[in-house]
């Protein structure tokens, strides 16, 4: 990718996919042509390419690689997205890397955006110990910019609920992120049922960018302390104990997946009409398939809310 990167030889010939069906899957042609209608938008018209379940440096070198080739003429600034939780502990080595390659360090202009996935790392691990690898993992992802001297803005990818990363008190769930970095930097996603709650209306629109500015600004002038090891230990025996718990029910007893099914309405839906996505990233597959939405969602409609407190209690 490097090599390539460097190389002012075209990787592909504009319209080889549709001449080779045979070497192109369905998927490949997608993919390239979403990057030529990427070079055919106006620069300023996209902001971010977000890498879905990014798990090393080569995922972020090829959209690069990809938007060159396609004649971006203003690439995007490539977002990887880190989901589960060992794409969470394995964060760290893979921005390593990448801030390590010259070829890349010269094209982000000193800043890197990385995306923290709540969701999914939820619904992998349980979410106290999800929560816990999502702190230790901004922890050292801002360690490591610092080091390389990158400015590093965190995108929390966080749902409404609390299954999801969400938390109705704003202001402290803002502070109660890492010390050291937000750094007067913080970008949220706001999803569905969430953006008529928060700004559906002027007045709570205006209360809502007020809560978020006074929390950025407090976070960045208030001295919080900074976990002690005796804190760190006890977190880390809490996060193990809660994730064994929740993944031996699971993804561990055969019995879970037909129970889910039978116990709320997952399985309805898919046929429903009211998502951005399919419900599924892969139809074939079973729980560890299905997205956080629907995930959270089909809890919801049975009023248990499992993935909220599933493995805490073991933990405490």
């Amino acid at each position: 990718l490097q090599k390539e990167l460097f190389s002012s030889r075209p990787l592909l010939r504009r319209g080889d996919w549709h001449r080779h069906p045979e070497i192109f899957s369905d998927t490949a042609v997608d993919t390239l042509e979403t990057f030529a209608m990427i070079a055919e938008q106006h620069k300023d018209s996209l902001g971010a390419y977000v890498i879905s379940q990014a798990t090393s440096a080569s995922d972020v070198m090829a959209v690069l690689l990809l938007q060159r080739d396609a004649g971006v003429a203003k690439p995007l600034r490539v977002v990887p997205l880190f989901e589960t939780l060992d794409d969470l502990k394995g964060a760290a080595s893979t921005m390593r890397r990448l801030f390590s390659i010259p070829a890349y360090k010269g094209t982000i202009g000193g800043k890197q955006e990385v995306m923290i996935g709540y969701s999914d790392s939820a619904k992998d691990a349980g979410r106290l110990a999800a929560s816990w690898a999502q702190y230790e993992t901004q922890e050292k992802l801002a360690e490591i910019a610092r080091e390389f001297g990158v400015q590093m803005s965190f995108f929390h990818g966080k749902g409404g609920t609390v299954g999801r990363g969400g938390n109705p008190a704003t202001f402290n769930a803002i502070l109660a992120h890492a010390p050291d970095t937000i750094n007067g930097r913080f970008r949220v996603t706001e999803q569905g049922e969430m953006i008529n709650q928060n700004f559906g209306h002027v007045d709570r629109a205006e209360r809502t960018l007020d809560i978020y500015t006074a929390a950025v600004l407090a976070e960045n002038l208030i001295d919080r302390p900074k976990p002690t090891a005796e804190w760190r230990g006890m977190m880390k025996t809490l996060s193990d104990v809660s994730c064994d718990a929740y993944r031996k029910i699971v993804k561990g007893d055969e019995r879970f997946v037909p129970y889910f099914r039978s116990a709320t309405p997952e399985v309805e839906f898919s046929n429903l009409n009211i998502g951005s996505r399919p419900s599924k990233r892969k139809a074939s597959g079973g729980v560890e398939s299905l997205r956080a939405i629907p995930w959270i969602f089909a809890w919801t409609q049975t009023r248990l809310n499992l993935p909220t407190w599933l493995g805490v209690g073991e933990a405490i």
